[in-house]
């Protein structure tokens, strides 16, 4: 994995807040700090993609003819499914 040094400007604020993540112990570097924001950054868009499809799935599947008491039943099946 290659690192790439980049230059960002922040106020003071800001700095005492990472400052006092990384005291915390939380954090080993204020580098550290940063590259965890974008992880959590990228799995709250993954999350937040992967929902959007589902969305528009349903909603181009059309209205069902199924109960809700059928539909929610599916659901729990594969949920059961997945999870276990």
């Amino acid at each position: 994995m290659a690192l790439v040094k980049k230059s960002i400007t922040i106020t003071d604020r800001q700095e005492q807040w990472i400052r006092a993540q990384v005291a915390s112990g939380d954090y080993g570097s204020d580098s550290e700090y940063f590259r965890t924001l974008i992880r959590q950054d990228q799995e709250r868009n993954a999350t937040y993609r992967a929902l959007k499809k589902a969305i528009q799935e349903g909603v181009d599947s059309g209205v069902s003819d199924r109960t809700v008491k059928e539909i929610w039943a599916e659901a729990e099946r594969r949920y059961e499914a997945r999870h276990g």
